[in-house]
């Protein structure tokens, strides 16, 4: 059946984005709710403090994890390739 492997493939690439976009959801989730809470603890209500923070900690993390995620996708990319193959879908 042609659907089993469709049906793991998206699940698979499901699990690629959750492991690539997760950790920089959570940093700037937490980088967010510290700044909101000195932002309210000081009443300082300026828009750059939420955005230059969490601009400067997403660069960071990526350039920390860029390796990684790049492997992800390769092996990821290599496997959704082979399992291409061993459908049909190439002769």
């Amino acid at each position: 059946m042609v659907e089993e492997p469709i049906v793991m493939a998206m699940r698979e690439a499901l699990w690629v984005c959750a492991q690539l976009a997760g950790p920089p959801l959570l940093l700037v989730l937490v980088i967010g709710l510290v700044v909101s809470l000195l932002q309210a603890l000081t009443q300082i209500q300026e828009a750059t403090l939420a955005f230059l923070p969490k601009l400067a900690a997403i660069g960071g993390l990526l350039v920390l994890t860029g390796p990684f995620m790049a492997g992800v996708l390769r092996g990821w990319a290599g496997r959704l390739f082979d399992q291409v193959i061993a459908v049909g879908g190439l002769n």
